[in-house]
């Protein structure tokens, strides 16, 4: 994790998203809730079901503190396995917020 500014986080995502990834990635998602959020998702060669289910969790969650959260420089990996599980809408960003 590294700080793009005084106030908004980054996390890189690891290259293999599976089960033994995702309680990892709810923790490390859960502690910087209440800042704006950044996640590089250009290692990930592959995406599970249940981290996919942390990352849209995290999207709500971002929603409900009014925050943005944002995929970055996703893998070509990644956004082929987000499209073969119907292509989840996981950016947020509510009006007036920039990252």
């Amino acid at each position: 994790m590294t700080d793009t500014d005084a106030n908004t986080a980054e996390v890189s995502l690891c290259p293999v998203l599976d089960l033994q990834a995702a309680e990892p990635l709810r923790a490390e998602l859960m502690a910087l809730r209440g800042r704006p959020l950044q996640v590089d998702a250009s290692q990930v060669s592959r995406l599970g079901g249940l981290c996919l289910q942390v990352l849209l969790s995290a999207r709500i969650s971002w929603a409900e503190d009014g925050l943005p959260l944002r995929i970055e420089q996703a893998s070509d990996g990644f956004l082929e396995q987000l499209a073969a599980f119907g292509g989840p809408e996981i950016n947020f960003e509510p009006e007036g917020a920039h990252l």
